[in-house]
């Protein structure tokens, strides 16, 4: 039996910034989502390379900064709870996205 992979959402704060992503970034084909143990998120839109296509957006939702432990550790992979790529309209053939995902997310679990 094939394993169903898990669809992945963004929440309604992180949907306004990826928007915003996107809008300022032209090259744009998704926007990788870390979720953190902290409630901090970052966020960069990617080029079909898997390459960034804007900077890395770093925030905190109802906050005016990110966290404490972000500013001193920059997010640290160690911390990350959830990671995705929201992938724009239209989407691509499903083995170039497992290539992007493996480049940008890396090999690990998706969910800790």
């Amino acid at each position: 039996m094939a394993e169903k992979k898990r669809k992945w959402a963004p929440e309604k704060g992180e949907q306004a910034m990826i928007e915003g992503i996107i809008e300022g970034s032209p090259d744009a084909i998704g926007v990788a989502v870390i979720r953190l143990d902290c409630g901090c998120r970052k966020m960069a839109a990617l080029d079909k390379e898997g390459e960034p296509a804007s900077k890395i957006i770093a925030y905190r939702d109802q906050a005016e900064s990110i966290c404490e432990k972000c500013k001193e550790d920059h997010g640290s992979f160690m911390r990350v709870k959830e990671q995705f790529i929201h992938w724009l309209e239209p989407e691509l053939d499903d083995a170039i996205k497992e290539k992007i995902s493996l480049k940008v997310l890396g090999s690990t679990p998706q969910v800790h």
